[in-house]
């Protein structure tokens, strides 16, 4: 697809009646006006320089928002850049609740879009945290210490599978529910199976 122009393949998502459909278009002018390509990702609009992600339009119950995929490399200046959860390591969102915001905050975005599309063409990487540097719940680690098998099954898992299973274990608010995570998913670490496989 061509730079600034729409994609027809992205157009239903436009055209389908959300809560933010009048935010979703002024976004959508406002990115093809920086010349990316848009294409449709995870089914959301994705916005490309030479085959490269860099940003995204998707929406939740309360906001809209345009995520970067690094976001994280940004200076943010105006400090309206937003981690969406604690374990998010690259990307970040500027966050829009109104056409008003999106309309306002027109200059910032294409600022923060030129931003990111140096740093795509810069090559730059996030840094990303080493699996060994996810914490392992209390609760896991006890269960590895029990069972031999089950540590060497684990570290026998890709990197990206181990830091599904401590995020997964972890994200439990309770020791008991951590427990009862760690149970019902040692069967499958011991088949050599990742969380979602």
């Amino acid at each position: 697809m061509s730079t600034g122009q729409p994609n027809p393949r992205v157009d239903w998502f436009f055209a389908k009646a959300t809560p933010w459909q009048a935010e979703y278009a002024a976004l959508r002018s406002i990115l093809l006006g920086c010349e990316l390509s848009e294409d449709l990702k995870w089914g959301c609009p994705c916005y490309t320089l030479d085959g490269r992600n860099i940003v995204l339009i998707h929406g939740f119950k309360e906001y809209c928002a345009v995520l970067f995929f690094k976001g994280a490399l940004l200076k943010d200046p105006r400090g309206i850049l937003i981690t969406q959860t604690e374990n998010t390591q690259s990307s970040r969102q500027i966050r829009y609740s109104s056409l008003k915001a999106v309309t306002s905050g027109k200059a910032a975005l294409k600022a923060y879009v030129k931003e990111a599309i140096a740093v795509e063409q810069a090559g730059l990487k996030v840094p990303m945290k080493k699996t060994a540097e996810f914490a392992v719940p209390e609760e896991f680690q006890r269960r590895l210490d029990e069972d031999p098998a089950l540590e060497e099954a684990f570290h026998a898992l890709t990197p990206g599978r181990q830091r599904a299973y401590l995020l997964f274990f972890g994200g439990a608010k309770q020791s008991t529910t951590r427990t009862a995570r760690v149970e019902k998913c040692a069967p499958r670490i011991l088949q050599g199976k990742g969380l979602d496989d």
